[in-house]
């Protein structure tokens, strides 16, 4: 079954079913208030019958001023609502239409009329209460009447044939079923426009995601927010952006592959062709002899070259997949940053820079140690690459009440614009592509794997760069106490 179909049926039933509970309701009440009302008029024709009555003769104890006669010119008056009387006296006995010397009423009927209640009785023609029409079914009453000694004087029945009560009652039941049908075929109506309405939306979001499916993730959906339809409806305009962006940040990733692809053949093709070519000329004895110590230093220095280009990729991915376990501990921080100044004042030197260290005697860190080591040796080289005559200063501080270690590591280079710093974070990104054939960083990854590392370490890092004024990498360690909350929290 189609979904309008099914949402048309569940508006139906739940129409029709209240409409039934309403119809059988209104039915019901107009029936109980048509008795109710045609019992009223017959008590009310009692009482003022009463009224004019109650004039009893003291030899005979019978009512003298209601004659029969008097009853059939009431009766005749009331000929066309169909009105019936019979009088009794106080002891039961008939006195009108008919007279009897028989109790015509039963014990338990008797003892109610003594009581002084009025009984009222719908669509009866067996029982001994009406004994004198026996030929329609009647709607009645019997009330007593008392006098002013509160004594039972006399009782009057007053009837009804059914007939006059149901023709009111067949009125009200036709006009509710016509109501009825009526707002039946108004909901069928109704319930058809409200489920096309809601299946259109439906439709919206199968088409928008065959679109998706397509492999279009620029569809949008306009919604309002008013149900669960829109909801959903935001949610998949939601997921189509985060499909777009994920799409576009793969094509970004799979251009920067290509690129790096082609950088480390390019990197790789020469390291190669210059061990090829001194390995060839070893081999034909066309290097002299004093030059052959510096060929092969060359060739070590190229295939270390190859060989970092290597590890670099292969550390990125260990670390990005958590291949490599962290080790933390707190240690004290100065010696490590010593042999890293110490390791790289070389190629500072070449670069004609200026290495400088602002250390505690007593500063600590807490992160693992060859980690450590790489993330700051990896900024460190970074610096350097991008300063020439400049200055290169790695400052270190331990804060207790912060419970952190920051070190900073600035320089007086080439900077980087607003853009370069977004990017620097991603792989095979370069700040300066123009440096494809210098020795440090030629792979673009060494400023991602310091990323990582970072996050791995549940630190922060911060760039602050200016074009031609220099650049500042922040990096903030926690302390043990601080990790520990983290990963418990």
């Amino acid at each position: 079954m189609k979904l309008i179909y099914q949402y048309m049926l569940g508006f139906l039933v739940v129409v029709v079913t209240c409409l039934s509970i309403i119809a059988f309701a209104i039915y019901h009440y107009s029936e109980n208030m048509a008795y109710q009302q045609t019992w009223m008029q017959m008590e009310g024709y009692s009482d003022n019958l009463q009224a004019m009555a109650l004039r009893v003769n003291p030899a005979t104890g019978n009512i003298q001023n209601i004659t029969p006669e008097t009853f059939a010119s009431v009766q005749d008056v009331l000929a066309n609502e169909k009105v019936t009387f019979a009088m009794f006296d106080k002891r039961g006995h008939e006195l009108y239409p008919s007279v009897t010397n028989e109790p015509s009423f039963d014990h338990r009927t008797w003892k109610l009329l003594n009581a002084g209640t009025v009984i009222r009785e719908r669509n009866s023609n067996h029982n001994q209460q009406a004994p004198l029409f026996r030929k329609h079914p009647m709607t009645y009453i019997i009330k007593p009447w008392f006098d002013k000694d509160n004594n039972l004087v006399a009782i009057l029945w007053v009837g009804a044939e059914v007939s006059a009560v149901e023709t009111s009652i067949n009125s009200i039941k036709n006009n509710v079923i016509l109501a009825f049908l009526i707002s039946t075929i108004i909901a069928v109506i109704m319930s058809w426009f409200l489920a096309n309405w809601q299946v259109k939306r439906i439709d919206r979001l199968r088409r928008a995601t065959k679109q998706v499916a397509a492999g279009d993730f620029s569809v949008q959906i306009t919604q309002n927010g008013r149900d669960e339809i829109d909801d959903l409806a935001s949610d998949f305009n939601e997921m189509t952006h985060s499909l777009q962006k994920s799409d576009e940040e793969i094509e970004r990733q799979e251009q920067r592959r290509k690129d790096f692809m082609a950088d480390a053949a390019h990197e790789m093709r020469t390291p190669l062709t210059t061990i090829n070519g001194l390995l060839e000329g070893l081999a034909y004895n066309a290097i002299p002899e004093e030059s052959r110590d510096k060929s092969i230093t060359l060739m070590r220095n190229e295939t270390k070259r190859l060989i970092r280009l290597v590890n670099e990729n292969l550390d990125y991915e260990k670390i990005r997949t958590n291949q490599i376990p962290l080790h933390q501990r707190t240690f004290a921080i100065k010696s490590p940053l010593e042999n890293i100044v110490s390791q790289l004042t070389k190629k500072a030197e070449a670069a004609q820079d200026q290495l400088q260290l602002i250390v505690d005697e007593k500063a600590t860190v807490y992160a693992d140690y060859d980690r450590f080591i790489q993330i700051i040796f990896n900024i460190t080289q970074n610096a350097i690459q991008f300063t020439k005559n400049g200055t290169v200063i790695i400052k270190a501080i331990h804060d207790s009440d912060l419970a952190t270690t920051t070190i900073t590591i600035t320089d007086n280079g080439i900077g980087m614009s607003k853009d370069q710093v977004k990017n620097i974070w991603e792989r095979y990104y370069k700040a300066d592509p123009s440096r494809k054939s210098t020795k440090y960083g030629e792979s673009g990854l060494g400023l991602a794997i310091v990323h990582q590392l970072m996050q791995q370490h549940q630190g922060k890092i911060k760039v602050h760069s200016e074009l031609n004024v220099g650049t500042t990498f922040t990096l903030i360690f926690y302390d043990e106490t601080i990790i520990t909350k983290k990963k418990d929290s």
